[in-house]
């Protein structure tokens, strides 16, 4: 089993940058396949982008293409999200989770932990 906790959300303005990241607790964070979701107020959960376990190859949501980048350090047990030249849709609670699939799936059934989301807040 796996525990997340994500960190670094915030309020920023358009066009600004923020860098969310999320720390694994427990065993074998190289086994699972990390992904980052997120949901907007009335909305459903989202993909938003993924990344294998040896972290060599990433998928990502048409909407963040350019614009997001996903990276992990096995090392620190810990998922990032780059985010730059945000969007006021990008406004949402981001939520990182843990896949033991071994495929890279985009859909939220696939991932079998999930952290509590961090907030983040883009301002036009």
């Amino acid at each position: 089993q796996v525990q997340l906790v994500e960190s670094g959300g915030g309020l920023v303005q358009a066009g600004g940058s923020l860098r969310p990241s999320c720390a694994a607790s427990g065993r074998s964070f190289d086994n699972y396949i990390m992904g980052w979701f997120r949901q907007a107020p009335g909305k459903e959960r989202e993909f938003v982008a993924a990344i294998s376990r040896g972290g060599s190859r990433t998928i990502y949501a048409d909407s963040v293409q350019g614009r997001f980048t996903i990276s992990r350090d096995n090392a620190k047990n810990t998922v990032y999200l780059q985010m730059n030249s945000l969007k006021p849709e990008d406004t949402a609670d981001y939520y990182c989770a843990a896949s033991r699939n071994i495929v890279i799936r985009t859909t939220a059934p696939a991932y079998d932990y999930w952290g509590q989301g961090t907030q983040v807040t883009v301002s036009s």
